[in-house]
């Protein structure tokens, strides 16, 4: 897609005269006596990028479509901005939506399919011809403005439904999944775009998304839903660092978890040094914020920050708070630029996962079947609360 010129006075026009955050408070919805979404809490910044996170049925999508005016809410509210919008419908919302099926017509050309918003406001001929005109040039489409859907790739299609949300000039842009229908290269090549977009019309995009590589590349704020509920809300280096629960450390990334008991906490500056009893393996010493002596908690290490060495090389860590177990290679997986082997612990069977840069692999591959040994270090091991 390409990334026209557009001048300063050519964008104040477009660009919506304020930008509005969302806030939702105690807001849930219930099917009969199914709860969908329970009790939610979120406020997201006017300006930002926010990616509601988790996997099928955790009731994101649901929370969109609150937010659009498309699902009722069945208790608590909703602002857009300082407005209170529970009772209002979608067209009043200055918010537009991006489905994940673009919705597009498919009888009516890209150019028609621009304006027919638009047009469905009332806005005069020769300004919807004006703001058709800017949208397709910043989409990369303006060459397409006579062709219907069918005769576009996905990519284009994704674009025309984009110009669609965008031409009406919300103060919030709501996205569906919209990059589930591409390829691999064009997700990657589209969602900088997207990112793009929004820093130049500096509008309020919500996205919602199970991939958690896509969330980590476009936001500014990611909202981590499980079984309706909102489990953790940080940037996307917190939520990919300091995870603050299970659920969020496995949907997250290639996190390897251990269940245990607390057996010990020291303060340690601004953290706390956990230990925890892992059964038949022994103690592990995590970073935590705070640990309740004798609960029940977990710990996790990233796999790139695992590190391995051959059984047969005597290992080098001495310090008391480092982790050290022995597994056996059951499988090596070549991705590229990235190495994974997954690791059985000798002593317990459990599975973990081991990344290194395939450059570092190759100074000293490892085998399948080869026993090593396994370390990380504390502040690399984060405690788990639930």
């Amino acid at each position: 897609m390409p990334s026209p010129q557009i001048d300063e006075a050519e964008l104040h026009e477009l660009v919506p005269a304020t930008t509005v955050g969302i806030l939702l408070r105690s807001v849930t919805k219930k099917y009969g006596s199914f709860t969908a979404v329970e009790n939610i809490n979120l406020e997201i910044p006017p300006g930002s990028y926010c990616c509601l996170l988790g996997p099928s049925g955790c009731g994101k999508t649901t929370t969109m479509r609150m937010i659009a005016g498309h699902e009722d809410i069945t208790s608590g509210d909703i602002y857009i901005g300082d407005l209170r919008v529970n009772d209002l419908p979608p067209t009043k919302r200055s918010t537009s939506m991006m489905f994940q099926s673009y919705a597009l017509f498919p009888h009516k050309t890209v150019w028609d399919n621009v304006d027919f918003g638009l047009k469905m406001k009332g806005i005069s001929k020769a300004e919807r011809e004006h703001r058709v005109s800017e949208m397709l040039e910043i989409v990369g489409l303006s060459s397409f403005a006579r062709r219907k859907p069918a005769q576009l790739s996905g990519g284009q299609q994704q674009r025309v439904a984009l110009a669609r949300a965008l031409v009406t000039r919300p103060q919030v842009l709501l996205l569906d999944e919209p990059l589930s229908a591409l390829d691999e290269n064009l997700r990657i090549k589209t969602r900088t775009e997207l990112r793009r977009l929004q820093k130049q019309f500096g509008m309020t995009f919500i996205q919602v998304t199970h991939n958690h590589d896509e969330a980590y590349s476009l936001s500014d704020q990611i909202v981590v839903m499980d079984h309706g509920r909102i489990d953790q809300v940080g940037t996307p280096q917190e939520i990919f660092a300091k995870p603050i629960s299970q659920f969020v450390a496995r949907f997250t990334g290639d996190n390897n978890i251990f269940m245990g008991k607390v057996i010990s906490v020291v303060q340690n500056g601004q953290n706390y040094l956990v230990q925890l009893n892992v059964p038949d393996l022994g103690s592990f010493f995590c970073q935590g914020d705070y640990a309740q002596v004798e609960a029940n908690a977990a710990c996790t290490i990233r796999a790139d920050r695992v590190h391995l060495t051959p059984l047969e090389v005597a290992s080098s860590v001495t310090e008391s708070n480092h982790n050290q177990v022995t597994a056996r290679i059951v499988a090596i997986e070549f991705t590229g630029y990235i190495t994974r082997a997954t690791l059985a612990l000798e002593r317990t069977g459990q599975e973990i996962l081991y990344k290194a840069r395939t450059s570092d692999w190759m100074e000293q591959p490892f085998n399948e079947g080869q026993v090593v040994n396994v370390t990380w270090a504390a502040e690399d091991c984060i405690f788990l609360s639930h």
